[in-house]
């Protein structure tokens, strides 16, 4: 089972898998013990900067030489790594801490131009910033001149106590469970192997898998703020990275500095509307690549419907002695819409896999699922599932999902039935509790917050951007919209949107709300 990763296709792709040396190394104590998190309490809601210990608030990160990784060089010189400890319990801030990987790369403009740190979140959740950020810098040095770049792991991903829930034979093995089930066999495999992946997530995170919501990530970044000596917080949150911004915002309006939210995730949507938004966004993202290459949407979407059912009755050889699946098929178009200039790509693996070698479209899955050439998977997917059920507090039964399989089957031919089932399957039978139906995002009294949406993405379909403008709040929420295609703006050909969110980063220019970039 694999849902759709909510971050930057184009930024993963360019992972440079890099980890760190130098602090203290991760670690939250000896206790095992599985927990429920109580959520967002009022009492956890006030636990601000003022009620943690001077230990943590005043620490002094030890920043070191970046080391390498599993497959990949450690970032050049300029770069630095450290740990900074955090609470575990953020309830209980003088209880046991965990270890914060952390990364940066020093303003190397003059020191009386430098303005702070800029804070990246890539998305995910459970995408590394340690391993992305050493490539995205290359995509914005004109920022490095004002700032120190910075990224981290947040609790549960990568360096900062990542959590792998199952082995590399076990994920390749469950790539043969059919996600979109036709059968109470199939059906009863689906949600079999949803209870052993929790409970494998349970084993592998014990007493962490109830402190890595949102919310304490949101607390870890406030708490990073006051260590890098920062008195506001800049920071530029990429897909699901714009809901930790939101959520940030909300819960320390007055240390909002220039807050940039691209590729904005919809605050207002719970489980079943965050599905239904990707069913609609990936499908228009399709629409939009059929038109393309002269094809009329319905048609083609019929063709790519009716190769996945022969695909599902019959897995396709490909050139690795590997079959694909109906699952890695659909997979494997799903990521060359992250991005347009992937699109050619996209064509090319439908026309193979029409004339029966899944190769190409195994390849894309092999890309999007993390997989190397030796068969080793990264964990993006695993935290990302443990991050989002503490998040998530809807839960759909089975039944409830059969019923709203016509609603998705409507909204997308392509992707609705496999999104669908997903919001079943992705939290069942879930260990621990989750905290919200939607975050909450309300910011009155923050400064200005820079938002961008795109109108042919994907995976965060463009409305969001409004949607979250409103919960932000009036006069905190300023919205920039492109007329443009793929996952994100910033970065991705628009000269007005880059020269915009340059403008509010560098100078603090916030432009009118409703600007439009049409190219």
């Amino acid at each position: 089972m694999q849902r759709f990763v909510r971050w930057t296709a184009a930024v993963a792709a360019a992972v440079l898998l890099a980890g760190c040396s130098g602090g203290s190394s991760g670690g939250g104590g000896d206790d095992k013990a599985k927990g429920t998190s109580t959520g967002p309490s009022a009492s956890a809601a006030s636990t601000g900067a003022s009620a943690l210990p001077a230990s943590l608030t005043s620490q002094k990160l030890d920043w070191g030489r970046c080391r390498a990784t599993r497959g990949s060089a450690a970032p050049s010189s300029d770069w630095q790594c450290a740990t900074m400890r955090a609470p575990l319990d953020w309830s209980k801030p003088d209880g046991s801490t965990i270890g914060i990987a952390l990364i940066r790369e020093k303003a190397d403009g003059s020191p009386g131009k430098r303005i702070g740190s800029l804070l990246f979140n890539f998305g995910g959740p459970g995408g590394s910033g340690i391993s992305t950020m050493p490539s995205y810098a290359a995509i914005v040095p004109q920022l490095r001149e004002r700032y120190d770049l910075v990224s981290w792991d947040p609790r549960g991903v990568g360096a900062s106590e990542g959590v792998r829930c199952r082995s590399d034979k076990d994920i390749q093995t469950a790539e043969s469970i059919d996600v979109t089930p036709d059968t109470p066999a199939e059906e009863k495999a689906y949600f079999a192997d949803a209870t052993s992946f929790g409970k494998g997530c349970e084993r592998a995170a014990g007493s962490l898998m109830a402190h890595v919501s949102t919310t304490d990530t949101a607390r870890d970044m406030d708490l990073m703020r006051q260590v890098l000596g920062d008195k506001q917080m800049h920071y530029f949150g990429i897909s699901y990275g714009t809901e930790l911004g939101g959520v940030y915002a909300h819960l320390f309006p007055k240390n909002v500095g220039r807050l940039i939210l691209d590729a904005v995730v919809d605050p207002s949507a719970d489980a079943v509307g965050h599905a239904e938004n990707q069913a609609r966004g990936f499908q228009r993202a399709l629409n939009d690549y059929l038109k393309s290459t002269g094809q009329d949407p319905e048609q083609g979407s019929q063709k790519i419907v009716d190769l996945l059912k022969r695909i599902d009755a019959k897995p396709l050889p490909a050139s690795s002695g590997r079959k694909l699946t109906q699952t890695l098929a659909l997979t494997g178009i799903v990521l060359p819409l992250y991005s347009r200039t992937s699109w050619p790509t996209l064509t090319s693996a439908l026309d193979s896999a029409e004339h029966g070698d899944g190769s190409e479209l195994l390849a894309l899955a092999d890309d999007y699922n993390e997989r190397d050439a030796s068969g080793h998977y990264a964990t993006t997917t695993h935290s990302q599932r443990v991050i989002s059920c503490l998040d998530d507090k809807q839960r759909p039964t089975p039944e409830q999902t059969k019923k709203l399989l016509p609603t998705f089957e409507k909204i997308s031919p392509v992707f609705g039935d496999f999104l669908g089932w997903d919001t079943a399957g992705w939290c069942h039978d879930w260990p621990v509790a989750g905290e919200y139906d939607t975050p909450e995002v309300s910011a009155p009294g923050a400064a200005p917050i820079l938002l961008v949406g795109n109108t042919g993405d994907p995976a965060t379909p463009y409305e969001g951007a409004r949607k979250m403008a409103d919960e932000l709040g009036k006069g905190v929420g300023v919205e920039l919209t492109w007329k443009g295609e793929g996952h994100g703006a910033y970065g991705n050909g628009s000269d007005c949107v880059d020269s915009t969110v340059d403008a509010y980063l560098l100078k603090g220019t916030v432009p009118k709300d409703g600007k439009v970039c049409s190219s």
